[in-house]
């Protein structure tokens, strides 16, 4: 990107990141129970027509976005590795102190692990949102670089 371009667009911070659900209501709960988010915003929009909501934690948000008649979620999309076979959006990430005490926690709390591995001596997860939706769970970059060496 050539510097005028990048001063143009200005500073980038991530605001929200869109999915779509058969059941709001489950999801807006699931993402609470499960994730710590609180409802910002619920809404609907003639033009698609869907009800919507926005849910916050910190300074991140997720769209959840519930449209009748949508097909539902091909199975294939529900697994991380098949994903990637399939062009298009692929999955949040959110960065936790401790990937296993995380996967500890969540699969106490009822959540769906969809994939746990250690790649190049750091722990990763996938989790399927009550949609089915992939959710990856990765640790700070500093701590690879601290339990490395």
């Amino acid at each position: 990107m050539t510097e005028s371009l990048t001063c143009a667009i200005g500073r980038l911070r991530p605001h929200h990141f869109g999915i779509s659900v058969p059941d709001l209501d489950a999801a807006l709960s699931w993402y609470e129970r499960m994730l710590g988010f609180s409802v910002e915003q619920r809404l609907f929009i003639d033009k698609i027509p869907a009800h919507i909501a926005f849910v916050k934690r910190g300074d991140f948000r997720i769209e959840i976005f519930q449209v009748e008649g949508a097909a539902a979620l091909p199975p294939d999309r529900r697994v991380p590795n098949l994903d990637l076979k399939t062009h298009g959006n692929k999955h949040m990430c959110f960065e936790v102190p401790d990937v296993p005490a995380a996967m500890a926690a969540l699969r106490a709390a009822g959540a769906d692990i969809a994939f746990e591995v250690t790649i190049d001596g750091n722990p990763t997860a996938f989790v399927r949102d009550c949609a089915g939706n992939l959710l990856e769970f990765l640790q700070p970059f500093e701590s690879r670089r601290t339990h490395q060496g």
